[in-house]
């Protein structure tokens, strides 16, 4: 891992980093970014980009995490023990679970939550009984208007996982007890949302 001082770096270091080591679209928007500051001898943007790690992947990264958390209105520039972007604590978190609550393998939850200039996301986590998935709210995910929408598109997406394995023969991972039940919680809190839109 390379170690820098971005304010003496070359455009040559960065063309072979670009060339040899950019293997995601961010990552090259961002070296071009450095690239420009190189050419302008712009030292104060070089600092900035330098607070973000010691290394381009670390910096290019970073700077990509702290983009990401801007389009949900955090600004605050934060890293964990181990130099990585700290993550923002999303407002106004709700879960909903569907299927059998009371045991984990039996259900699946939707979580909603927003940031600070109400951009609101969801982050699923699901079960088919064995096998499942998920992830964690983050700010890579989809971007909604609203609590209804993040909501309405969990709820969509919950029920194509769903649907895709009703009927499966695949006992072991696939049971359809679970399915069914999640499915059914699934079509109440969608009638339920279709109600509370009439008022």
């Amino acid at each position: 891992m390379e170690c820098l001082k971005l304010n003496g770096i070359t455009k040559d270091q960065l063309a072979v980093y670009l060339r040899e080591s950019c293997h995601v679209k961010f990552e090259a928007e961002i070296i071009a970014e450095i690239m420009e500051a190189v050419d302008g001898n712009d030292f104060e943007k070089l600092d900035w980009y330098q607070q973000f790690g010691d290394s381009f992947r670390i910096i290019t990264t970073n700077v990509h995490a702290y983009k990401k958390q801007l389009e949900f209105g955090f600004t605050e520039i934060s890293f964990d023990q181990y130099g990585w972007f700290s993550r923002p604590e999303f407002l106004d978190k709700e879960e909903l679970i569907f299927g059998n609550a009371e045991h984990y393998m039996q259900h699946s939850a939707i979580e909603v939550a927003r940031g600070i200039n109400n951009v609101w996301t969801n982050a699923l986590s699901y079960t088919f009984g064995c096998a499942g998935g998920g992830s964690p709210l983050s700010v890579y995910g989809a971007q909604f208007n609203s609590r209804k929408n993040a909501l309405a598109a969990g709820l969509t997406q919950l029920k194509d996982l769903m649907m895709a394995k009703l009927n499966d023969t695949d006992a072991g991972n696939y049971k359809q007890p679970v399915i069914l039940a999640t499915l059914r919680d699934i079509e109440k809190a969608q009638v339920n949302m279709v109600q509370l839109s009439l008022f």
